[in-house]
């Protein structure tokens, strides 16, 4: 199959492929921790794409030239977005689980006291008797 050929069957897949079951926890989807990871991984494609078609030169009565370069550099990206939203080679899903596990990390630190020191206004030095 022809990255031309996965680029259509992309585009006419399902748009905005929610993380599986596994990753939510059975939780209702964070959709801003989830658009970030979607971002993140489209970011991930387009410096792979942008690799793949570095040594291509262009072809044909638009080929060649710095307008290729700006022109190719555009159609990566999209590329990129169209494939990370659909679904794209599974970063999203982990990376979706380590934010939303540092968010919980977070919050729940956030609500428990500073166990170091027994007098919040007192610092916890050791003493060096």
């Amino acid at each position: 199959m022809s990255f031309a050929q996965s680029l259509t069957m992309a585009q006419s897949a399902p748009q905005g492929v929610a993380p599986r079951a596994s990753a939510t926890g059975g939780k209702n989807v964070n959709a801003r921790a989830w658009a970030a990871a979607q971002n993140f991984e489209a970011s991930f494609l387009g410096s792979m794409f942008e690799n793949m078609f570095t040594d291509i030169d262009g072809e044909g009565p638009f080929g060649g030239g710095q307008a290729t370069g700006i022109w190719r550099s555009f159609l990566t990206q999209e590329y990129a977005k169209v494939f990370a939203k659909v679904g794209g080679i599974g970063l999203a899903d982990p990376v979706y689980r380590a934010l939303i596990a540092h968010q919980e990390a977070s919050a729940s630190t956030a609500r428990e006291p500073n166990v170091a020191s027994p007098h919040p206004e007192t610092p916890a030095v050791p003493r060096h008797d």
